[in-house]
């Protein structure tokens, strides 16, 4: 059985140049990019691209992409408590400056993010105002690629098998 490539995207905070990226790649690669958010996010019109839009509500755009994804699956988020839910499901899972989460990191990320955040919480840190810029772009747009086409050429294998 031959299942199209699927790339879901945690969109409520995803960047605009990011959407951008994934839904010309999803139109020239011919993968579907589905677009998760409980807000309207703006997308082109595309025949590989589809927007759910979930209930209002912490978490619920989460909820839809863990019920829906699995192995040979990517997923952008920047959420890492998501992304290590998510490395047990099978999917590869990026966040949109090109990181990469695997079991063997996203613990360990948590567990920094964790720690920055209760520092925060006590006013002991304040995050820094790092911009989203070209740097971030081209490590993310060259990060997704490699992904596209390893998992391109991983279902290309299952179906000559």
């Amino acid at each position: 059985m031959d299942r199209q490539m699927r790339v879901f995207i945690d969109a409520d905070s995803c960047p605009v140049r990011v959407r951008e990226i994934v839904c010309r790649a999803a139109k020239k690669r011919n993968f579907l990019a589905i677009f998760t958010a409980n807000r309207q996010i703006p997308l082109p019109r595309n025949r590989n691209v589809r927007f759910i839009l979930v209930a209002q509500g912490e978490g619920r755009a989460d909820a839809y992409i863990k019920e829906q994804v699995g192995p040979g699956d990517l997923v952008i988020t920047r959420d890492i408590p998501l992304a290590a839910e998510l490395v047990d499901l099978g999917p590869v899972v990026v966040n949109d400056r090109g990181e990469t989460y695997t079991k063997e990191n996203v613990r360990e990320r948590l567990s920094i993010r964790n720690f920055m955040k209760e520092l925060r919480e006590v006013g002991l840190y304040e995050s820094p105002t790092g911009g989203f810029g070209r740097k971030e772009v081209k490590a993310f747009a060259a990060t997704f690629d490699r992904i596209l086409t390893q998992l391109e050429r991983e279902s290309q294998k299952g179906v000559h098998e």
